[in-house]
């Protein structure tokens, strides 16, 4: 399982759980407050792309932390769409929209690469 020790040192963990904070924040504004179930599937699908990497990591089978590393990529392309319907609706600046898409494309990409690292270590 690669050469961690924990799942806090994975870099895709570290950068999805400082995007947790960030979408956590901008939930807060007044405008995209207001639309509730919004503000729960964003925040449930951005906290689902970090506690699939750590459950995936505490596995302790590439198997099945392959598998758990797909469940976060899937939840960062959820998130993905969610910050384009936020936009739309004009909850988020378009700054923060830049930022927001910018991060999930960066930790989608770094699951991306772990996931076939992973997957071309378990072939030999």
């Amino acid at each position: 399982m690669a050469n961690f020790k924990s799942f806090e040192e994975i870099n895709s963990w570290q950068k999805s759980r400082v995007f947790n904070k960030r979408i956590y924040l901008v939930t807060e504004n007044p405008s995209f407050k207001k639309d509730f179930d919004l503000v729960r599937q964003i925040r449930r699908a951005s906290i689902s792309i970090s506690s699939n990497i750590a459950e995936g990591f505490e596995r302790n089978t590439d198997k099945e932390f392959i598998y758990f590393l797909y469940v976060a990529k899937a939840s960062a392309g959820e998130v993905r769409s969610q910050i384009y319907l936020a936009f739309d609706l004009e909850y988020i600046t378009k700054q923060e929209y830049g930022e927001l898409l910018e991060s999930v494309t960066e930790i989608s990409k770094l699951l991306s690469g772990f996931i076939k690292y992973l997957e071309s270590s378990r072939k030999v």
